[in-house]
């Protein structure tokens, strides 16, 4: 009995090592799982579920084949992938999640995210992410050509780029205090999210209360995954062949 979470994948042309790996993945550990959680970031981008790229193509396909084994498979979507919609649903049999939810697993009380909204450091990302998950503006952005699409999210892939080159790496990081908060709100005492491509488990305390925060690491150079066990939770690396 296990529960696999992974995030920042960031899947795209290119990188192909990454998608043979998760497309393995999803062939072998999954099939045993009792559910795999996506939390967000599985593409580098996404510019509407008409999208042809045959990249893409080939995870949709391995994710299809998984679900209709009937292991159930969760998308939170990711501050690459948030146009991601019900007909990728659809094609897949994932279902999507709203950030953050709070989840049973084996009996605890889980809190998810991808993780962005709470790197409230960054003013500049938090503005364009209220920006972009706006459904007034994806409806506009869905409303232009695959190529203006395309031209689109080139753009905004090479300033996003530009951007954190330029900032500290503590800015792009989570907020404490917004953490704390999230613990305070919630009543979790485990937080799991994704985004900062740092892998690890903190401990620390909020209130008198011991909690612990679970971050989730990136697949450019090999897999991450938590393996979440009826006794717990485990960060494991994937080596990739």
């Amino acid at each position: 009995m296990t529960i696999l979470f992974v995030s920042d994948l960031h899947c795209e042309a290119g990188r192909e090592g990454i998608g043979d790996q998760f497309c393995q993945f999803l062939r072998t550990e999954a099939r045993d799982a009792d559910a795999l959680y996506i939390l967000g970031d599985l593409f580098e981008s996404w510019i509407g579920d008409d999208d042809p790229n045959p990249h893409y193509a080939r995870i949709k396909d391995g994710l299809s084949a998984l679900t209709r084994t009937g292991v159930p498979v969760y998308f939170m979507h990711g501050n690459r992938d948030f146009m991601i919609g019900p007909a990728f649903a659809a094609d897949t049999g994932v279902r999507l999640l709203p950030d953050p939810l709070i989840a049973d697993l084996y009996g605890e009380r889980v809190l998810l995210s991808h993780g962005d909204a709470w790197c409230t450091d960054d003013h500049e990302y938090q503005a364009l992410r209220r920006m972009t998950r706006d459904p007034q503006w994806q409806a506009m952005i869905l409303g232009k050509s695959l190529a203006e699409r395309q031209a689109i999210a080139a753009q905004a892939r090479a300033e996003s780029k530009a951007r954190s080159a330029m900032k500290a790496d503590e800015i792009m990081d989570v907020n404490a205090a917004a953490i704390a908060e999230a613990f305070r709100s919630s009543g979790v005492s485990t937080i799991l999210h994704g985004h900062t491509h740092r892998p690890a488990m903190h401990e620390l305390e909020v209130d008198g209360r011991r909690c612990r925060r679970i971050v989730l690491g990136d697949w450019y150079e090999q897999g991450s995954v938590l393996r979440w066990a009826p006794d717990g939770p485990g960060l494991a690396v994937l080596e990739r062949g």
